[in-house]
């Protein structure tokens, strides 16, 4: 990214940026594994009580994210500039992943 970071009018102008920050097939992979896996211990820590997991589950979730950024795609994770709408994003674009729109 470059030192000014750019503006966005709305979030599908972000999600347009977010996605050519996700053009690696194996850095989206590592973030819909890592977005599963935390979602799957936020449910569980909820279910059971032990709460702990929800924390837990963000730190694994953006562990996966960030190596895939940092050693595979090889770029700056969003979420240091745009937190809000990188968390969207993140959704979003497992959401398109499970459902086709974007290639898994």
């Amino acid at each position: 990214m470059s030192a000014t970071a750019p503006s966005f009018k709305d979030f599908d102008e972000f999600y347009a940026y977010y996605l050519s920050e996700h053009s690696n097939r194996t850095n989206r992979r590592i973030h819909f594994a890592g977005s599963t896996i935390g979602l799957v211990m936020a449910v569980t820590g909820v279910v059971t009580l032990q709460l702990w997991l929800i924390p837990a589950a963000l730190v694994v979730g953006y562990g996966f994210a960030w190596f895939g950024h940092f050693f595979v795609e090889k770029n700056r994770p969003a979420t240091f500039t745009y937190p809000w709408q990188s968390y969207k994003g993140d959704w979003r674009m497992w959401w398109e992943m499970l459902t086709g729109k974007i290639p898994f």
